[in-house]
């Protein structure tokens, strides 16, 4: 989020510390000064990787799922103009969402959401893709950014706190050129020069800089007390709410000693107001600047709190003599009794290399995480991501916890996901659920850095299982690895998603086969009659399931490369769409393969184990194709929306309907009933019935009713809006992700895009048709409370 207002005024009303720049020029002023020094790397941009999402991403498309081929070679176009200019480049990415910034973190995932129910509309309204003022994200982009730049060749990181504060120390500590991003915040920090990355003109390398010193002159502020400036304004750390009684002191004194009002938004006005405050009170003291002064009308915790938010902006070789060293991290891990110290060392150095994805943040955080998706809360057939791929976190979380199988006395899992109808006042608890191997349960180490004859099997085996595709490893190293993992994707979808057709099928393998054959080029030229809002949930779901599989790979040790999951080897959002709209209108097989014969014969190979797999798990996929006609595709499907049916509630004509088609995460592969498969992952497995499977992993058990209990696993609390830090959190942050931040860290109208995308979870960052907006949804809730004593769904009217 930055600085409230600090942004603003800077660039409307101090336009003196707004100094255009030449990036060229600065590498070489960098190069003469440091000539006579033993700096070898040159001059160097730490880059706010979450920040420049939403200009990396020019992609024209960027709802039907993401043109990632078409990204890849932006990508690589962006990083060429800085390299052949000389200048390095270092990328920094978030890591975690740290619990100070959580409330924050969650307002951003509600207001994404609002922008993702408006999208939603359009698209059922108008059968195309909105104007760039609703542009969003594609799910997972910050996670699978930070493995392209890699591709690339570039030095990325992953922090293991907040990032704004590991880019600023790292610029500090190195020397750096400048940092490029868009958060105000980088002003604050005594550090490198902080160069805006949407100012930022790629072909000429010209940029805005905000000179730091300027600033001070012109609020009349010395460097030391620009982090008091950003507290009482209100930031990440202090709130805006929190100081608001001392803003509006600060502005009644200075329109008494200003008759003539600073020209300008009342924005600019405000902080000169407080930069007057904070010169006249804190000048007078002999003190630091990370002393409150008992003159300040606080109550003890708005002191600490404001105490805290100071020393947040302290970096090494700043500390404040009466705080002592506030750059240590605790480094004690949230499971370390579970895990062993080599799994705890490997695990934190892939991740701050940005390597790994998902393992630290539940290894070392004890929190899963995930940012805001493109789902239609009003479909009344698909679940939520969060839902569909809640099995396979379980069994992920088995692995990396149950060292000897059991997962017995192992802590439940605190997930921050987004999805449609969750409140986010607290996370979801969710238990482990063990992988069934044919073997004995391997250790954590076993697996990571086991050279023995078997390992390698063992891991391929433990990864294949957690999707319920453990019959695929025989066409390990006889097909492409990425179509192995696509087959793997999407058999554990049709598994877990009962609605999901064959003529889905159809769409998510073809393209997977045919993308192979197809140039960035021809992928952008694909022209699509209308877009069908289903085909653009799916989209969504197949990229989010992509993060799943890279996170089981590295809780597995790795047995297939993670270069192979990524999602320009087996998607693009384009050509999934036109393929799910030729599927769904009966075209022959031929065409749907382009007429390659070779492509049609795998496509067939690879339907054929998908549909064997699905048999023995007592799962029959049936053919529903849906009209291809633009008018009905727009049409909202009537029904209950995915939260009433998790209720037990009947519905329309009552809840058989539900029953059958066992439409809850887990389904058939799980075996037993609607009822009796506990409504959640975590029913019979858990032992008990409805009740005591817990209606959520952890429901009940964790005490209070359905409503209190957050209707998701465990209840209270946490999704992490899909992060969001991106894209889970963990890996991505993240979302995303995973910081899944990368759409929040902007200003005023420069802001307006990122705080759309979702993609950064928790640091950066629409009414429905009729007035119906999303809190009704919300309000409503507690009208399907189940009382903690009913073993069972009461019936209706009771």
């Amino acid at each position: 989020m930055g600085v409230k207002g600090l942004q603003y005024f800077m660039d409307c009303c101090c336009p003196e510390s707004c100094v255009t720049v030449d990036l060229r020029e600065m590498a070489s002023q960098h190069v003469a000064r440091n000539a006579t020094t033993a700096d070898s790397t040159g001059p160097t941009l730490v880059v706010d990787g979450m920040a420049c999402l939403c200009h990396w991403y020019t992609c024209k498309d960027w709802l039907c799922g993401g043109q990632w081929r078409e990204y890849l070679d932006v990508l690589k176009n962006w990083v060429e103009a800085f390299t052949s200019a000389g200048i390095r480049l270092v990328f920094f990415f978030d890591g975690v969402v740290e619990e100070q910034k959580r409330q924050e973190w969650v307002k951003r995932r509600h207001r994404v959401n609002r922008e993702i129910s408006k999208i939603f509309h359009h698209i059922k309204a108008h059968g195309e893709q909105p104007g760039r003022e609703r542009f969003c994200l594609p799910s997972g982009l910050a996670s699978f950014t930070r493995f392209a730049l890699t591709s690339l060749g570039q030095e990325v990181f992953c922090s293991v706190r907040e990032a704004d504060y590991e880019i600023a120390s790292y610029a500090r500590q190195h020397g750096s050129l400048g940092i490029l991003g868009q958060d105000s915040d980088f002003i604050i920090y005594n550090s490198a020069p902080y160069l805006s990355v949407a100012k930022l003109r790629i072909n000429s390398l010209t940029t805005v800089m905000y000179d730091r010193q300027k600033l001070c002159r012109a609020t009349g502020l010395a460097v030391t007390q620009l982090p008091v400036l950003a507290c009482l304004l209100g930031n990440d750390v202090v709130s805006e709410k929190q100081m608001q009684h001392i803003r509006s002191n600060a502005m009644a004194t200075y329109r008494k000693n200003n008759p003539a009002p600073h020209s300008g938004a009342p924005q600019g006005q405000m902080v000169l107001a407080v930069s007057q405050f904070v010169s006249s009170l804190w000048g007078r003291q002999e003190e630091e600047t990370g002393h409150i002064p008992q003159s300040l009308n606080l109550s003890p915790p708005q002191r600490e709190l404001l105490r805290k938010g100071i020393c947040s902006y302290l970096l090494p070789g700043q500390e404040d003599p009466h705080q002592g060293d506030i750059s240590a991290h605790p480094s004690t891990a949230a499971f370390e009794k579970y895990v062993s110290p080599e799994i705890l060392k490997a695990c934190r150095e892939k991740h701050v290399a940005a390597e790994g994805y998902m393992v630290y943040n539940v290894l070392c955080e004890g929190v899963a995480e995930c940012s805001n998706t493109l789902e239609d809360e009003e479909d009344a057939e698909l679940l939520p991501q969060a839902l569909v791929y809640k099995p396979c976190r379980q069994h992920i979380y088995a692995l990396l916890l149950g060292h000897d199988g059991s997962t017995v006395d192992t802590p439940a899992m605190k997930e921050w996901f987004v999805y449609p109808g969750n409140p986010l006042r607290e996370p979801d608890l969710v238990h482990p659920v063990p992988v069934s191997l044919p073997c004995d349960h391997p250790s954590l180490d076993v697996l990571w850095f086991g050279t023995g004859p078997n390992d390698s099997a063992l891991r391929l085996t433990s990864f294949l299982t957690i999707f319920g595709c453990q019959d695929f490893s025989e066409l390990y190293g006889a097909i492409e690895v990425s179509l192995l993992a696509a087959l793997c994707l999407v058999t554990y979808i049709v598994l877990e998603v009962q609605t999901l057709s064959q003529e889905d099928v159809d769409a998510y393998l073809s393209q997977s086969v045919c993308l192979s054959i197809k140039s960035p080029q021809e992928l952008q030229q694909i022209k699509l009659p209308f877009l069908s809002s289903r085909a653009v949930q799916l989209g969504s779901l197949y990229v989010r399931g992509l993060s799943h599989l890279l996170g089981a790979n590295c809780a597995s040790g790795c047995p297939l490369p993670n270069a192979a999951l990524m999602p320009w080897q087996s998607f693009d959002g384009r050509l999934f769409h036109s393929k799910y709209l030729l599927a769904h209108t009966g075209a022959e097989k031929t065409v749907l393969l382009d007429g390659d014969s070779s492509r049609l014969s795998l496509f067939l190979h690879l339907r054929e184990k998908l549909i064997e797999t699905c048999k023995k798990r007592g799962r029959i996929l049936q053919s529903r194709p849906r009209s291809s006609a633009p008018e009905q595709s727009h049409k909202t499907t009537p029904g209950p929306r995915y939260r009433d049916r998790h209720t037990g509630w009947p519905s329309g004509g009552g809840g058989e309907e539900w029953k059958q088609r066992g439409e809850m995460t887990g389904g058939p592969r799980h075996g037993g009933g609607w009822r009796e498969r506990g409504e959640m992952a975590g029913g019979p497995r858990h032992g008990g019935g409805w009740r005591e499977g817990g209606e959520m992993a952890g429901g009940p058990r964790h005490g209070g009713g359905w409503r209190e209990r957050g209707e998701m696993a465990g209840g209270p609390r946490h999704e992490g809006g899909w992060r969001e830090r991106g894209e889970m959190a963990g890996g991505p942050r993240h979302g995303g992700g995973w910081r899944e931040r990368g759409e929040e860290r902007r200003d005023q109208s420069e802001c307006e895009n990122r705080e759309r995308l979702g993609e950064r979870g928790g640091h950066r960052g629409g009414g429905m048709r009729g007035g119906q907006s999303r809190g009704r949804l919300y309000s409503s809730r507690g009208r399907y409370q189940l009382a903690p004593r009913w073993s069972q769904p009461p019936a209706p009217g009771t």
